[in-house]
């Protein structure tokens, strides 16, 4: 009897023991089998919010790009136009100069650097009528009825300021209100030899010799100088300018 009561206690807590191991055993699996769930879940996580960052810096790299691109062709743009529109203007400013020359006496070419368009150049054709205004420059004894004190010499000093003066562009017309021994505004009309006069021309021939040999050898807008000659232009010096 006291034999088999300690064979069961000893069964009894052998399965005690058993039981507790049991026990113990998933208790200790459990908090590592949900770190691992959890860095798992980490993981996967990073690795989703990574990849839209991703591609988030590629698509505002090539947005980037994309508007350099565009920022240098409006650039270029820019700047084509700019340059036509300078060449338009050239292209326009020589139109207008050459359409000024205009009539019969169009001119090759018209030197246009600060106002030198009044640098004389030679029509291509003789025209038939011209119309020219003048300064007259005399001196002592050399135009009837004016009472002039210059000297030659002075007469052709000044004769050549004027004509310095009205090549750089100074108003026409107040040089010879200011200094022509002539009437102002000094303006005459001339038809071209052996061509009938308009009205109110005067013929080439019935006209001092150089005042018409400058006059018709000159195009519109430029100006000349017929130099003093006893026989071709003894009134003094002509400063002129062909007006058409």
């Amino acid at each position: 009897m006291f034999s088999r009561t300690i064979s069961y206690l000893i069964a009894l807590a052998a399965l005690t023991t058993t039981l507790a191991l049991a026990r113990t055993v998933p208790a200790a699996a459990a908090p590592a089998d949900s770190t691992a769930a959890a860095q798992a879940a980490d993981s996967s996580a990073a690795a989703t919010t990574t990849e839209p960052a991703k591609e988030t810096s590629e698509v505002a790299k090539e947005k980037a790009e994309a508007a350099k691109e565009t920022s240098e062709a409006t650039k270029q743009k820019e700047a084509a136009k700019e340059k036509e529109a300078a060449k338009a203007k050239k292209s326009a400013k020589k139109t207008k100069i050459k359409a000024a020359a205009g009539g019969k006496g169009t001119v090759k070419s018209l030197d246009i650097t600060a106002k030198q368009g009044t640098m004389p150049v030679k029509p291509e054709v003789m025209p038939q009528h011209v119309q020219v205004q003048h300064v007259l420059i005399g001196f002592a004894g050399s135009v009837p009825g004016k009472a002039i004190s210059r000297s030659k010499e002075e007469a052709k000093t000044l004769a050549y300021e004027v004509l310095e003066r009205a090549r750089k562009g100074e108003n026409f017309d107040e040089l010879v209100r200011k200094y022509t021994d002539d009437s102002p505004p000094g303006i005459y009309g001339m038809s071209g030899t052996g061509v009938a006069p308009a009205a109110g021309e005067f013929s080439r021939d019935g006209m001092v010799a150089a005042f018409g040999n400058v006059g018709f050898s000159i195009s519109p807008g430029n100006i000349g100088i017929a130099d003093y000659d006893a026989t071709a232009s003894p009134f003094g010096w002509h400063i002129i300018k062909r007006l058409k």
